[in-house]
């Protein structure tokens, strides 16, 4: 009995099965409905955005690029997600190897992290624009521009890097079948039978270094935009100053309430169905890759102008 017990312990799993929305299995082929419909609006959303900041020299700005990085960071967490749930939903191919899911998890948490760093950079844009407009160009340089960019991507690589090596040296003896959509962190971590507990304080550890302080300074710096603000003596400028803050303040929030939604609810939730978890954390990977060509199309004027001349030209 001992030497069978031993014999099974040392089995590791290297395939798993990604199940969807258990319960929901039923219900697969209309939840897909929406899904593959919100994954084309991100696609085609963020690439006319692209296509717009990259044609218009007009808005090769500061705001402009980081929006465009914002957008090729959207389409890149919809993508890494949503194909493979729409496989699941149609084609019940949940099959996934454990590299693959390694893979997959590394993707979705250092383009989450690159995505805050973005932010981050956007409100830093704002305050530069609102609290120095005479010193907006003189600081933010194409040289600065391309430095902060690198800093965000490689923040997001090497924070979330040794993620790799964390999971992959855990035995997964434990069921193979994971109830989710996609491979997430600690949901893949706790089907190990060895101690997670170097795992979870490197998750928080991460979490605390890069999206709780890029949440801390980009209040600081909202705080020092609205300072400013109060302070310019034309009603007319204030509320000019204050549009140009909306549409980031509105993707703001987008992004980091849903996530910290589902992460309470991912601690403290334990009596919340499952399927309620599962459909609330694919809702966060796709909620501002839809949300965001959108918002900005339609506060953004030099966007919606440029929109309406597409449009036009093609309809003539």
């Amino acid at each position: 009995m001992n030497i069978a017990s031993s014999n099974i312990m040392v089995i590791s799993h290297t395939f798993f099965y990604l199940l969807g929305i258990p319960g929901l299995e039923d219900q697969h082929i209309w939840i897909s409905i929406p899904f593959f419909t919100s994954y084309i609006i991100a696609l085609l959303g963020n690439s006319l955005l692209i296509f717009i900041v990259v044609t218009d020299h007009n808005l090769h700005e500061p705001m402009y690029i980081f929006l465009c990085m914002l957008a090729g960071i959207d389409i890149s967490l919809s993508t890494i997600t949503v194909p493979k749930t729409l496989a699941i939903f149609w084609l019940n191919s949940g099959g996934i190897s454990l590299y693959g899911c390694i893979a997959q998890l590394f993707f979705i948490h250092s383009t989450y992290v690159a995505e805050s760093g973005v932010l981050l950079l956007m409100s830093f844009d704002r305050y530069i624009a609102i609290c120095y407009p005479l010193r907006y160009t003189m600081i933010l340089t194409p040289s600065v521009i391309i430095k902060t960019a690198m800093y965000v991507c490689l923040r997001s690589i090497v924070s979330i890097f040794p993620i790799i090596f964390l999971v992959k040296r855990l035995p997964f003896c434990k069921n193979n079948l994971l109830p989710h959509t996609y491979c997430e962190y600690i949901g893949l971590a706790k089907y190990a039978c060895a101690s997670i507990r170097v795992n979870i304080w490197y998750g928080i550890f991460v979490l605390l270094t890069t999206v709780v302080i890029d949440i801390i300074l980009i209040v600081l710096s909202y705080c020092m935009i609205l300072h400013a603000i109060f302070h310019i003596p034309s009603q007319e400028a204030r509320h000019k100053a204050l549009n140009t803050c909306g549409s980031h303040i509105c993707v703001i929030f987008l992004f980091y309430i849903p996530g910290i939604f589902t992460f309470l609810v991912q601690r403290f939730g334990k009596q919340i169905p499952v399927h309620v978890h599962i459909l609330m954390a694919n809702v966060c990977m796709l909620v501002l890759p839809v949300m965001n060509p959108i918002i900005y199309g339609i506060k953004t004027k030099q966007i919606k102008n440029r929109v309406s001349h597409l449009l036009f030209q093609r309809q003539r």
